[in-house]
């Protein structure tokens, strides 16, 4: 562990909290725009469905606010306590996942055993798995720095608990998790420094794997195949693709109005989940997808320059962690938009902070309390170090 973590607690005991303005604009711009289209998606099917056509948006603005609260307190925890506790937390990330597929405390839904009801309230166990397999790694990183660096061995240990998982993900199933989980993984321990040419080999036999896992199932080879042309299978399978291309060619470079899509009123499946991409391009047209598109690469640059000034100040756990969420938020809004723009096979994933995603939206915003927390201790750490070198050059003088 390096002196700077190590001398965290101490110097974490300053009053306040040193946050970032611009991370926190950036997400409460992402979280408004998408409390906006969750409205406009949303309302016609509740109404249809009898009850309260505000309901949806109500529920993520109640989640959202509760989601905040968690960033809040997960802000004022020293994050060297995760890393201590990265294998406990990695212990827990496995019995979250094998609870889900215990009949009877795991819950159905669409076919897909996935969630845990706690208190009425339905848990997505893989959301919360995969910070905690992240953390896991992270710690890992740090700690078996030099194998990682310099064997093959070393990459395959965390490689080897990912895979462990990503197959427990499959059982749900939940391909689409499984994948991002895999992805974030490997560009994590890249990241850490392992050797590009082992990195290589393992991306190739992962690759093989889940290709033969794609078609190893009829469900994902239907996926597979209507993604591919999706026009042959327009009320079958590719349904869903079909109607979410037509959302996109209708907005056009200014969109059709907000409010104003048609394809929300029952068309489009999943319109306020899984499909909301679709539905802002057709009310926003080309402005509002680029507009979307640059406030997550927004969010991914400032993460990756709060891990990046974590790495100089020495708090390489930190710095992991950081680039972990980066990694993380890019990859599933990157996956997100390909699926609603027919360039990827479905996978059932949201769009982060944007759609109406109940455990997602929770988890996305307690990640985002870490990396504050992140900011705040570098910006301590930066600030002692700054103090102790004004305190050397007077001593000098």
């Amino acid at each position: 562990m390096s002196s700077a973590a190590m001398s965290m607690p101490r110097t974490g005991r300053e009053r306040g909290l040193h946050l970032d303005p611009v991370l926190i604009g950036i997400v409460m711009s992402i979280l408004l725009f998408g409390l906006v289209m969750v409205t406009s998606a949303s309302i016609s099917m509740a109404a249809h469905e009898g009850g309260d056509p505000f309901v949806y948006v109500r529920s993520q603005l109640l989640l959202a606010l509760g989601g905040l609260a968690v960033a809040v307190v997960l802000c004022s925890v020293p994050t060297l306590l995760m890393q201590q506790y990265s294998t406990v937390l990695l212990g827990l990330a496995g019995l979250l996942l094998i609870a889900v597929l215990v009949p009877g405390v795991g819950h159905v839904v669409n076919g897909s055993r996935r969630w845990l009801r706690l208190a009425g309230f339905n848990l997505q166990a893989s959301e919360v798995a995969r910070i905690l397999v992240l953390s896991w790694i992270a710690a890992y990183a740090v700690r078996r720095e030099k194998e990682l660096r310099e064997s093959l061995v070393g990459l395959a240990l965390p490689l080897g608990v990912t895979a462990g998982f990503c197959f427990a993900l499959l059982l749900e199933p939940d391909f689409g998790a499984a994948t991002v989980l895999f992805v974030t993984a490997f560009g994590l321990l890249f990241l850490a420094g392992a050797r590009l040419r082992w990195v290589l080999l393992c991306v190739l036999l992962a690759g093989g794997a889940f290709a033969l896992l794609l078609v190893s199932a009829s469900y994902r080879l239907r996926r597979l195949t209507s993604f591919m042309d999706p026009w042959s299978h327009a009320f079958d399978s590719g349904f869903q693709l079909t109607q979410s291309l037509i959302a996109i060619g209708r907005g056009q470079w200014f969109g059709v109005g907000l409010g104003e899509s048609v394809l929300k009123l029952r068309y489009l499946p999943e319109a306020h989940t899984d499909f909301l991409f679709a539905v802002m391009a057709e009310e926003l047209g080309l402005a509002g997808v680029l507009l979307t598109l640059l406030l997550f690469l927004a969010l991914v640059w400032r993460v990756l320059q709060i891990a990046r000034r974590a790495a100089e100040a020495g708090l390489k756990f930190q710095s992991y962690m950081a680039a972990a969420f980066a990694l993380w938020v890019g990859m599933q809004a990157l996956i997100n938009i390909g699926v609603n723009m027919g360039v990827l096979p479905t996978k059932g994933l949201t769009l982060p902070l944007m759609s109406y995603g109940r455990s997602s939206l929770l988890v996305t915003l307690a990640w985002l309390g870490v990396v504050m927390r992140i900011h705040h201790e570098v910006s301590v750490t930066a600030r002692g170090a700054a103090s102790g070198t004004r305190r050397t050059a007077g001593a000098e003088t």
